[in-house]
């Protein structure tokens, strides 16, 4: 659990099909909340005495579930013990891999335990449970019928709070949880969980999983009476497994590739650093925010003195953006330098140190809890975050690649957030747009500069495709006078004529706000809710921040619902289809990544494109505009797009 409440808060069996069906002999009768203490947590020292727990298991139905490993790494974890509660206030420790004599034989509790931990009748469940389904999955276990109070939680309450265990104990237990660095230490004196006392490891252990079985309690409640027991039904619990499995499955990835990249991106930012040198006149650290600071303001002086809160200079990359789009080469060369290092420091020289000794490939952690609108962010290494508008971004891509006889396929929504504007604001032109196919950038640019469609220039598609791409963000004058590097004056007039043009928008926009200042969240086209508990706060810029974020929580938080709804059909199909060899492994943004057998290659584009497609006209939705799919396949991700 050590790994589960750290990773929880960044950020198939999918259970019984609804929370309120039960076919066991459960208590009628509600608990009395006890208090939290360890007095009924019990040191399971024989292997016949985890037969009272999965007795009760059977007889209620259900059994809280946690892992405790030597690793925060679920693919490279030894389990060394397993914690299980059966009610309130009852919680067990089975140690199995403690560097002690009082440790059980490892593969007799495995054997003992395996049955009912793979019991479709009984719910297991855990605090972000997809790491314990991959360290049991590891050691032959297919853990099934999952409930996962993380994702409860994340469903109740997504902007609100953490959704880590701490967090959620202090504010729906009020009970401050043990902490694991009390129990290993820290800095030097730190040990691994497999040398901590077992008896200390019995009550740690054992209150995680008497506190997941009392958040469970809590949650199974407030989402029935809040009515969001479908959002968490349909779109949180079959991703689980979904993800688990991608995420054993890992991508390969070409580490002499890297290497090569490596020393380009050296090569390129010893060059950036050169020029940056010949403007300051000196040389200077320029990964110090203070050296950097004293070369703007005092040496340069290319603009007025700005300091952060704490006093010292700003340097942010607002602060630098705002000097490039008014000409200065020198805040343009140091935020290329800034991306370059970073593309090295986080890709190409870290990536190596990801891969998995005995696989050969990368497993990144997928957070199902992280953002506030439903979208899936990942860790261990970052894959959301890699750049693909510039050809260095687009070269760390290319290190991605396919096994021998395989291909990568991309399966990338087209423009799935302006499709869901318009359909969410009904934007009757926008519509009419996309149901003939029309270029929608060209149209809009078309009806903001009063020009035909036919005569719309480069320039000027480039510029209604920020303004579409940044009315989604909610966008101000100031930030579009920057991206398409026009005055404030021309981009306000901008502004105004695309909402004189679609004044649907400017309403959804108004209206959006309107709801969230009263309501304190907004809800997307499945019903998700993303809270913005500030946007009712005196600060300005905190108050434009969450309204600017309560626009575009709807279109995001509908996108990623569609493309959990396309995991889950896909994952369906697959498991189908058994003949089919092929394998789902990434999901950035609106894009899926999937490894093919090269025999299997169109019969797989075919699948991928179906089923993607059908989800605008599922059981929850149907959309007024048709959704389609880019698909594209080649040896690595890079060649992709």
């Amino acid at each position: 659990m050590e790994f589960n409440r750290l990773l929880s808060s960044a950020i198939s069996a999918y259970g019984e099909p609804n929370l309120d069906n039960n076919n066991h002999k459960k208590k009628d009768i509600i608990e009395k909340i006890k208090p939290i203490d360890n007095k009924n947590y019990k040191l399971i020292k024989y292997v016949n005495e985890i037969d009272e727990w999965m007795k009760e298991a059977e007889e209620f139905g259900e059994i809280a579930v946690d892992t405790e490993t030597d690793s925060l790494n679920p693919h490279e974890a030894n389990l060394v013990g397993i914690s299980l509660s059966t009610k309130i206030g009852k919680a067990c420790y089975i140690p199995i891999g403690h560097k002690s004599k009082k440790c059980l034989n490892k593969k007799e509790v495995l054997n003992k335990i395996k049955p009912f931990l793979e019991d479709q009748s009984i719910k297991k469940i855990g605090q972000n449970i997809k790491f314990d389904f991959i360290v049991f999955y590891k050691n032959g276990i297919n853990l099934n019928s999952m409930e996962d109070t993380m994702l409860m939680s994340y469903v109740l309450d997504a902007g609100k709070n953490r959704h880590n265990m701490d967090t959620l104990s202090e504010i729906h237990l009020n009970h401050k949880t043990i902490k694991f660095k009390d129990l290993v230490g820290t800095g030097k004196k730190e040990i691994n969980f497999s040398e901590v006392d077992i008896d200390k490891a019995k009550d740690y252990a054992a209150e995680d999983a008497d506190i997941t079985y009392r958040l469970y309690k809590k949650f199974f409640k407030s989402l029935k009476s809040e009515k969001l027991t479908n959002i968490y039904e349909t779109f949180e619990k079959p991703l689980i497994k979904i993800l688990a499995f991608m995420e054993i499955e890992g991508i390969k990835v070409d580490h002499k590739f890297l290497k090569s990249l490596s020393l380009k991106f050296g090569k390129k930012i010893e060059k950036i650093q050169k020029e940056i040198f010949n403007i300051s006149k000196k040389e200077f650290n320029i990964a110090s925010p203070k050296q950097l600071g004293e070369i703007i303001y005092n040496d340069l002086k290319i603009t007025d003195l700005k300091k952060t809160k704490k006093g010292s200079f700003a340097t942010s990359a607002s602060v630098l953006e705002d000097l490039a789009f008014k000409g200065h080469d020198f805040a343009k060369l140091v935020l290329d330098w800034r991306q370059l290092s970073k593309l090295k420091n986080t890709y190409s020289d870290s990536l190596p140190a990801h891969l998995n000794l005995d696989t050969k490939r990368v497993h990144t952690s997928f957070l199902l809890a992280a953002t506030s609108t439903g979208r899936l962010a990942s860790s261990d290494p970052n894959l959301q975050n890699i750049p693909i508008k510039t050809e260095d971004g687009r070269d760390i891509r290319k290190a991605f690649i396919a096994e021998k006889d395989n291909l990568l396929i991309s399966a990338d929504y087209n423009q799935i957030e302006m499709r869901i504007l318009a359909d969410l604001a009904d934007v009757k032109e926008l519509k009419k747009a996309f149901k003939n196919n029309e270029d929608i950038h060209s149209l809009t640019a078309s009806q903001i500069f009063g020009v035909d469609i036919k005569k719309v220039n480069k320039d000027q598609r480039r510029k209604a495709k920020a303004i579409n791409f940044g009315i989604i963000y909610g966008i101000s004058q100031y930030g579009l006078a920057k991206q398409i590097n026009v005055s404030n004056y021309e981009a306000e007039e901008f502004l105004n004529s695309y909402f004189a043009k679609f004044p649907e928008i400017k309403i959804y926009m108004d209206n959006t706000i309107k709801f969230c200042r009263k309501s304190g969240y907004v809800n997307n086209i499945f019903g998700r809710r993303s809270h913005f508990s500030s946007i009712n706060d005196k600060n300005y810029n905190i108050r434009n921040f969450q309204e600017r974020a309560a626009i575009n929580a709807p279109i995001q938080g509908s996108a990623s619902e569609i493309m959990r709804l396309a995991m889950i059909r896909l994952d369906e199909k697959l498991n189908e289809q058994k003949s089919l060899k092929s394998k789902m492994l990434l999901q950035i943004h609106d894009e899926l990544i999937f490894e093919v057998k090269k025999s299997e290659i169109n019969k797989m584009k075919k699948i991928i494109k179906e089923e993607m497609i059908s989800v605008a006209n599922s059981n929850y939705h149907s959309f007024s505009i048709p959704l389609t799919v880019d698909i594209n396949s080649g040896y690595n991700w890079g060649v992709l797009h």
